[in-house]
């Protein structure tokens, strides 16, 4: 009786695995620096537009916005898009 060698796999990659920070390539490495200081600044400027405008102007509780804006990008976003309320 012959005995059969397991067939060897090549290992396979997947495309979604996260890569370390020294893994990532220079562009890479800038695309998320620049990503989260956009994502900083967004949410920066939210808060701040929140916390002066009245909550007349303001569709539902302000502290549920504030909580969303925790959301990224999502929040910030959605404040903008829906949150305030012209008066």
């Amino acid at each position: 009786m012959q005995v059969r060698e397991p067939v060897k796999r090549l290992p396979t990659v997947d495309p979604m695995a996260k890569k370390s920070w020294a893994e990532m390539s220079t562009v890479q490495r800038a695309g998320v620096v620049v990503g989260g200081v956009i994502e900083l600044a967004a949410t920066a400027v939210t808060l701040c537009d929140l916390s002066r405008r009245p909550a007349s102007q303001v569709r539902g509780p302000k502290v549920l916005w504030v909580a969303a804006c925790a959301v990224q990008p999502f929040g910030p976003m959605a404040y903008w898009m829906y949150g305030r309320n012209a008066g």
